[in-house]
């Protein structure tokens, strides 16, 4: 089976892309990164990127007219078979969408649906966590769909909250959660354990 080609489109640090990028230079991981995307020019994402020879584009108002025509370009252009969200901070644009359709999944750093939607990034999402005195937290993966967080969840990791925690200890908590399960969804995915590209939401699953 070919390996799938994934792009990664990430705001910040990458923390999410240095995981799954690890894991896809293991043999019969299934998959390779072939673009990282990011709308900050300056994000460790990007920087990470070009230091180990993967192509990278900083894609934003500042750079184009259309950013959402230049991203869906830009993919199709390295011909990516699945985008991967991790820590963007921007809507993915309605060309992107359309073009990639059920293939784009975003990782959230909270149990959907409870956490999610506008501002629920970051430290807000473990503060609200926090302030509801939920018990257990946890990373979701997600179909990325026109809403933010409001996609078909794909699958969940749970994270207990300690008595006593901060939203930087949550935070690390949920973080290392993060970094096993995507790259584990992403291999599955290549092993056509969860969903095909070319999937129905509710008939991807074999």
């Amino acid at each position: 089976m070919p390996e799938l080609r994934v792009a990664v489109i990430a705001s910040h640090n990458g923390s999410n892309l240095r995981a799954l990028h690890q894991t896809s230079l293991v043999p019969d991981a299934g998959f390779r990164i072939v673009l990282v995307i990011s709308n900050n020019s300056g994000s460790g994402a990007l920087a990470y990127a070009r230091d180990k020879g993967i192509p990278a584009r900083h894609v934003s108002a500042c750079t184009h007219t259309d950013p959402d025509e230049a991203m869906r370009a830009a993919l199709v252009e390295h011909a990516a078979d699945w985008v991967v969200t991790a820590g963007y901070l921007k809507k993915v644009g309605p060309r992107t969408r359309k073009e990639f359709a059920a293939r784009i999944i975003n990782i959230h750093p909270a149990l959907l649906p409870r956490h999610g939607g506008p501002g629920m990034y970051g430290d807000n999402v473990h503060q609200a966590v926090l302030d509801a005195g939920d018990l257990v937290s946890g990373a979701s993966v997600h179909r990325v769909s026109d809403e933010y967080d409001s996609g078909e969840i794909i699958a969940q990791v749970e994270v207990p909250v300690h008595g006593g925690d901060t939203t930087a200890t949550l935070a690390a908590r949920v973080l290392e959660a993060e970094h096993s399960l995507l790259p584990a969804v992403m291999r599955q995915i290549a092993r056509g354990y969860l969903l095909r590209p070319d999937s129905d939401p509710e008939e991807g699953r074999r």
